[in-house]
C-alpha cells in the first residue's frame, strides 16, 4: 500500500534515526521508500526541512514524490504554494489547526508537525504497516498513517476550493464596484437635472 507517513517523537533526536531506519528498512526490501524528510515546524509556522533521503519532489513538485509537496502545503517556504508557477494559495483557505482531524486528512498531519519539534515526514509501499510502526515505537515515534491517494485527493479539492473561493471573490468585488459606480452615476444624473431644471417645479400641472 502506498502510504503518506508523519511521524512525532517523545524525544527530537530519534527523528534522524527514524531517517535513518526506513532507508534501512528500504534496503532489506521490507518496505520501498520513495522519500523521507526531517522537518520542523517554527513559532511562525513555516516548516524547514533538516535532513532527506530520496526524492521528496520539493522543487518542481509536478514530477516528484508528495513529500515535498505536503511541508509547502502545511508551511514551506515558498509561502503554502500549490501548483508551483500558478501561484494557488491553499494556506489563506484552509486554517489546517482549525479543521477536525477526523475531517482532514492535512489537517490531522499538521498536528503532527509541532512547533519547535523535529518530525518525520515520509512517502512508502509498504506490504504490512506493522514492521514501520514497530520499528518507529523503538524510536518512540507516534506515526499518521494515510493512504496516498488520500492526501493528493485532498490538496486537489483544496486547490479546486481555493479556485472557487478566489472565482467568488472577484464576482462580489465586481458587484460591488458596480454598486459603486451606480451610485456615482445616478449622483451626477441627479446634478444634472438641478442645473437644468428638468425636475418638475412645485405645482406644475396643477390649475
Amino acid at each position: 500500500m502506498e502510504s503518506v507517513l508523519a511521524i512525532n517523537f517523545a524525544r527530537d533526536p530519534n527523528a534522524y534515526q527514524a531517517l535513518t531506519t526506513l532507508k534501512e528498512l528500504d534496503e532489506q526490501g521490507q518496505l520501498a521508500l520513495a522519500g523521507a524528510a526531517v522537518v520542523v515546524r517554527n513559532e511562525d509556522g513555516r516548516i524547514d526541512i533538516k535532513d532527506q533521503v530520496g526524492d521528496i519532489g520539493y522543487e518542481g513538485t509536478a514530477s516528484g514524490g508528495i513529500v515535498g509537496l505536503i511541508v509547502g502545503i502545511l508551511g514551506g517556504p515558498f509561502g503554502v504554494l500549490l501548483g508551483g508557477a500558478t501561484g494557488v494559495l491553499v494556506g489563506s483557505l484552509l486554517d489546517l489547526d482549525d479543521l477536525d482531524a477526523t475531517q482532514s486528512v492535512l489537517g490531522e498531519m499538521s498536528r503532527s508537525v509541532r512547533v519547535g519539534h523535529d518530525a518525520v515526514l515520509a512517502e512508502v509501499n509498504e506490504q504490512s504497516p506493522e514492521v514501520v510502526d514497530f520499528a518507529m515505537e523503538r524510536l518512540g515515534g507516534t506515526v499518521v498513517r494515510r493512504p496516498r491517494y488520500d492526501v493528493e485527493a485532498e490538496i486537489a479539492a483544496a486547490e479546486d476550493a481555493q479556485r472557487a473561493a478566489q472565482r467568488e471573490a472577484r464576482k462580489r468585488l465586481h458587484e460591488q464596484r458596480r454598486e459603486q459606480h451606480k451610485e456615482k452615476v445616478d449622483q451626477k444624473v441627479a446634478e444634472l437635472k438641478s442645473k437644468l431644471h428638468l425636475e418638475h417645479p412645485a405645482g406644475a400641472g396643477t390649475s
